[in-house]
C-alpha cells in the first residue's frame, strides 16, 4: 500500500506540471482542478474560482450540467428545468415522435405551452452530486504479491461496499470508475431524473444542416441543438412521468452571454466525454490505423449505400431510418479522419520511439523492464480475435433481423410476462423496420464476413444463405409475430422460436463468438490491462516523459480548456474560427434534403430581418476552439471566462478526429454552435420566443 499511495501522490505532482507541457490538451477532473490547473486557466482568461466550477456543499457550475441519456451532455438554461443539448443527441426522440403526418424531423417542433411538451419514455438525465477519490478504500486488502484473480475479487467487493455506503438511505445512484488503468479509483454519485420532455427542435435542414457531407467538417453551418425540459415530483425529486410532475428547479442554471466571442478568447468545455485512449501501445494504434478502422469503414459504407438509396426513394423510409443512418454514418466518417490523422502524425512511429526510451530507462528496474515487449507479444496474439470480434459487431450484429432474433433467443423461460416484454420490443422494432433494406444489407455484409473472417471463427455449415433465412423466418412479418405473441401460448412460442431460421442463425453466430472468440479475447485483454497498470505507473515515474498525464475519458464529468482559434488544414488554406448565416445561404439548395433551408429562414435572410440577433449585418452560427473533446461531449456547454454560456459543443474538426489517440494542437478543434444562433432560431424562425423569457442573459 505504501507504493500505491506514493503513486497517488505522484499523480498529483504530474497534474500540477501538466500545463507547462500541452496546455490545451487534456480532460481534467473538476474536483482536482484546483491542484494545478486553476492558475493556468486564470492566466488564460478564466475569471472565477475553482469552487465556482465544482463544489459539494454549495451550488456550482457542475449542478447545471447533466449526462443526457447514455451518451451526450446537456445543460440547464433556466430555473424551470429548461435544458439545451444537441439536435443529434435528441434525434432519436424527435424521430420517435415523427410520422409522415407529423414530420418533426423535416418541419421541426415547438411546444407553444407546457401541455404540448412531449414525454420521452426511457430518456433520463443525470446530475453529478459528488465525485471523490476512493483509491484507498478500493485497494484495501490488496497486496503486491497476490494474483490478479484474488486482487480483482477484493476490488469488486470493495467497490460494492463503497457504492452501497454512498447510496444508503437516499435516492442517488453511484459507480466507482478506474482511472489510469486501475492505479486510481473515483466514486461518482448521481441524481437521475426520468421525466424529460421535448420542447423545441429546429427543422432537420437546420439541426442536421449539411448531413453527412458536412459532418465532422469545418466550416460548419449546422444549428445542432434541441430543447428539453426536466420534470420532477412536487417536492423537486426524481419521479417517473406523471401529469402531476412540475418543472425541475435546479441548484444552478447557466447565464447566457450575448457578447459573443473573438479569436483568442478563453473558452472551456464542461461535460461528459466518452472514451479516449491516449496511452495505448504502438501495436494497438497500428491495428486501429491499418486494419480495424479500414474494415469497419468498408462495412459501414455498404450499409449506408443501401439505406441512402431506400431513404431517397420513400419519405416514410427516410423518417424510419433517419436515426439509424445518423448512428452508422457518424463513426464511419470519424474513422476515416482518424486513420488519416494517425498516418499524418506518424503516431505509431512516435509511440515506438517512446517505448524504446522507456525500455532503456526501465532496464535496471525489475517492475518495469520488458513491459512494452510483453505488450507487443500480447497484441500480436490478440489481433486475430480482435479482428473476428470487429466483424461480429460490424457485420453480424449490424443485421437488424439478427439483433431482433437475439431478443427471442435471449428468453430463457417463456412465461406470460416474458411474452409481454417481447411484444413491447417487437412493436418498437417493427415501427422502424423495412425487411428489404435489411435483407440487402445482410447479403452484402455477410459476403464481406465470409471473405475476410477465417473459417475457424465462422459457424460451420458452409456459405450462409441469406435469402433462405429471410424467406423462411417469421421475424420479418409484423402481423404474424404480433398474432403469435397475442395468443400467449407459451409452448407454441417456444416451439416456433426454437425452429425459426433467424433465431437459429443468431444462435450459431453467437455460439461461435462465445466459444472461439470472446474467451480468448477477454483473457488476452485481461493480461494487457494488467500490464497497462504497470506501464502507466512507469510512464508517470519516468523522467522527461513529455506527456500531459490526465486520466483517459470514461464518461465522467471533465473540464477541457483552450481558446477560440482557427487552423490550417492543408497548405495554403486558412480556416477562420467563426461561421455565419452567409455560409448557410451559400450552401442553400432546395434540391438536396440536407441543404434545403427552411422557407422562413430564407425570407429572414432576404430581408435581413434578424432583430436583436444581428451582428455586423449577419447572424453568427458556429465557432471552433482548441478544447480537447470527444464523443460524449456532444451537447456540452462551451463557456467563457466568466462561466457564461457562449455555445453548445457538437463536433470536432475532421483533421483532428485522431485526438482520442493523439492530440495535435495545430488542427484539433472542437466545433460549437454559437448560442446566439440557437436563440435566433427559437425566436425568429421557430416562433417560440416565449422560451427566452425563462433565460438569464449577460449583455
Amino acid at each position: 500500500m505504501r507504493k500505491l499511495s506514493f503513486f497517488i501522490l505522484l499523480f498529483g505532482l504530474v497534474l500540477s506540471l501538466c500545463p507547462a507541457l500541452r496546455a490545451d490538451e487534456g480532460m481534467w477532473l473538476p474536483s482536482l482542478i484546483e491542484q494545478g490547473h486553476i492558475k493556468d486557466m486564470r492566466a488564460k482568461g478564466f475569471r472565477l474560482k475553482a469552487q465556482d466550477l465544482y463544489a459539494v456543499n454549495r451550488a456550482s457550475l457542475k449542478d447545471a450540467i447533466v449526462r443526457f441519456g447514455s451518451g451526450c451532455t446537456g445543460e440547464l438554461i433556466s430555473d424551470q428545468g429548461l435544458l439545451i443539448t444537441n439536435h443529434h443527441c435528441g434525434y432519436g426522440q424527435i424521430q420517435q415522435h415523427s410520422s409522415v403526418e407529423h414530420d418533426y424531423l423535416t418541419d421541426g417542433f415547438a411546444a407553444m405551452n407546457r401541455d404540448e411538451e412531449l414525454p420521452n419514455p426511457g430518456l433520463t438525465v443525470s446530475f453529478l452530486v459528488e465525485m471523490r477519490d476512493v483509491t484507498d478504500s478500493i485497494l484495501k486488502g490488496v497486496t503486491n504479491t497476490m494474483d490478479e484473480t484474488e486482487r480483482q475479487q477484493i476490488v469488486e467487493a470493495n467497490k460494492k461496499e463503497v457504492v452501497g455506503s454512498a447510496t444508503e438511505g437516499n435516492h442517488y445512484r453511484a459507480s466507482v470508475e478506474a482511472l489510469y488503468y486501475g492505479n486510481q479509483y473515483f466514486l461518482f454519485v448521481y441524481e437521475v431524473f426520468e421525466d424529460v420532455r421535448l420542447v423545441f427542435a429546429p427543422p432537420s435542414a437546420v439541426g442536421k444542416f449539411g448531413g453527412d457531407t458536412d459532418n465532422w467538417m469545418w466550416p460548419r453551418h449546422t444549428g445542432d441543438f434541441s430543447i428539453f425540459r426536466v420534470y420532477a415530483s412536487p417536492d423537486n425529486k426524481p419521479a417517473p412521468y406523471s401529469p402531476d410532475n412540475v418543472p425541475y428547479v435546479p441548484k444552478k442554471s447557466f447565464t447566457i452571454s450575448l457578447k459573443g466571442i473573438r479569436p483568442g478568447d478563453f473558452t472551456f468545455v464542461y461535460g461528459f466525454p466518452g472514451r479516449t485512449y491516449q496511452y495505448l501501445h504502438s501495436e494497438a494504434v497500428r491495428y486501429i490505423q491499418e486494419k480495424s478502422d479500414p474494415h469497419k469503414v468498408r462495412l459501414r459504407t455498404l450499409r449506408l449505400e443501401v439505406m441512402n438509396r431506400a431513404q431517397a426513394a420513400d419519405p416514410a423510409v427516410r423518417i424510419q431510418y433517419a436515426a439509424k443512418n445518423a448512428n452508422v454514418s457518424n463513426a464511419w466518417k470519424k474513422w476515416q479522419g482518424e486513420m488519416k490523422g494517425l498516418k499524418r502524425l506518424g503516431t505509431v512511429a512516435k509511440k515506438q520511439a517512446f517505448e524504446r526510451r522507456f525500455e532503456a530507462w526501465a532496464a535496471d528496474k525489475p517492475e518495469y523492464a520488458g513491459v512494452t515487449e510483453r505488450l507487443a507479444r500480447l497484441y500480436d496474439s490478440l489481433e486475430p480475435y480482435a479482428f473476428a470480434r470487429d466483424y461480429h459487431t460490424e457485420a453480424v450484429l449490424a443485421i437488424e433481423l439478427f439483433r431482433f432474433a437475439g431478443t427471442f433467443a435471449g428468453v430463457e423461460e417463456w412465461t406470460p410476462e416474458a411474452i409481454e416484454q417481447v411484444r413491447k420490443r417487437s412493436a418498437a422494432f417493427f415501427k422502424d423496420y423495412v425487411p428489404a433494406i435489411d435483407r440487402e444489407t445482410a447479403r452484402r455484409l455477410l459476403e464481406e464476413y465470409e471473405r475476410h473472417v477465417p473459417e475457424s471463427f465462422r459457424p460451420q455449415g458452409g456459405k450462409i444463405d441469406v435469402g433462405a433465412i429471410f424467406d423462411s423466418t417469421l421475424l420479418v412479418d409484423s402481423v404474424r409475430v404480433g398474432r403469435l405473441l397475442a395468443e400467449g401460448d407459451t409452448a407454441a412460442v417456444r416451439r416456433i422460436v426454437d425452429s425459426d431460421a433467424a433465431v437459429r442463425a443468431f444462435r450459431a453466430f453467437t455460439a461461435v463468438y462465445k466459444t472461439r472468440i470472446e474467451p480468448a479475447y477477454k483473457e488476452l485483454n485481461g493480461q494487457i490491462d494488467r500490464l497497462y497498470r504497470t506501464y502507466m505507473r512507469g510512464m508517470m515515474e519516468m523522467p522527461g516523459a513529455g506527456k500531459a498525464f490526465y486520466p483517459d475519458a470514461n464518461s465522467t464529468l471533465r473540464i477541457a480548456y483552450g481558446k477560440v482559434e482557427g487552423y490550417r488544414p492543408v497548405d495554403a488554406v486558412v480556416y477562420e474560427p467563426v461561421s455565419t448565416l452567409e455560409g448557410v445561404m451559400e450552401k442553400d439548395n432546395p434540391e438536396i434534403y440536407d441543404y434545403n433551408v427552411p422557407a422562413r429562414l430564407r425570407r429572414l435572410y432576404e430581408t435581413k430581418d434578424y432583430g436583436r440577433w444581428a451582428v455586423n449585418g449577419t447572424v453568427p452560427v458556429a465557432f471552433i476552439a482548441t478544447n480537447h473533446t470527444t464523443g460524449g461531449n456532444s451537447g456540452s456547454p462551451v463557456l467563457n471566462g466568466r462561466g457564461e454560456l457562449i455555445g453548445v459543443n457538437f463536433d470536432r474538426c475532421w483533421e483532428g478526429t485522431m485526438s482520442d489517440l493523439e492530440y495535435d494542437p495545430e488542427v484539433c478543434r472542437n466545433i460549437a454552435l454559437d448560442i446566439r444562433y440557437a436563440l435566433f432560431l427559437i425566436d425568429r424562425v421557430g416562433g417560440a420566443g416565449y422560451l427566452l423569457d425563462e433565460m438569464k442573459f449577460a449583455e
